[in-house]
């Protein structure tokens, strides 16, 4: 759970098919869902290419200009040629935080070995946080309920909402 933070969320999903219409966005769907029901206030929704630049320069967008505080992405994260979203995230983030992409690896695991294929990475831009998920509907959910126990707790620390960590 979040807790009692409510927040501002952005999915973008990242699939050359997605983009064409070749096939239904149905990570993103997943997603936007699954950010309500943990108390996001509203989502926002992103679909486009597996593109470096393009990916980089919505990143970029939406956490500059402070829209959202939280982007979560799905798809790119693979080991094919066109699999470039964690190398966009890092384009845009001014720190990583790498504990989280490593916990839902080390999640993600315990369910399926082709995790240790994700490239997946995490950090912040701006004030806000972006995290890299995969791009099955499966494995987004999987990831997701790995991740939600902390988001409220994150969101919380960018946004100084939130004490001294718990000793």
């Amino acid at each position: 759970m979040t807790g009692d933070i409510k927040f501002t969320a952005a999915v973008v999903t990242v699939s050359d098919k997605g983009y064409r219409g070749e096939r239904k966005d149905e990570s993103g769907d997943l997603l936007e869902r699954l950010l309500m029901e943990a108390g996001a206030r509203n989502v926002s929704r992103v679909l486009i290419p597996d593109e470096r630049d393009r990916i980089a320069s919505n990143l970029k967008n939406l956490c500059r200009m402070k829209e959202v505080d939280l982007v979560l992405t799905t798809g790119g994260t693979g080991l094919m040629d066109r699999d470039v979203t964690p190398e966009a995230t890092r384009d845009v983030i001014d720190r990583e935080a790498p504990g989280i992409a490593e916990a839902i690896r080390a999640g993600s695991m315990k369910i399926t070995p082709r995790a240790m294929l994700s490239r997946a990475v995490s950090g912040i831009c701006g004030g806000s946080l972006i995290i890299n998920l995969p791009g099955s509907p499966k494995a987004c959910a999987e990831s997701f309920e790995i991740i939600r126990p902390v988001i409220g707790h994150a969101l919380g620390l960018l946004g100084g909402n939130c004490g001294e960590c718990a000793r």
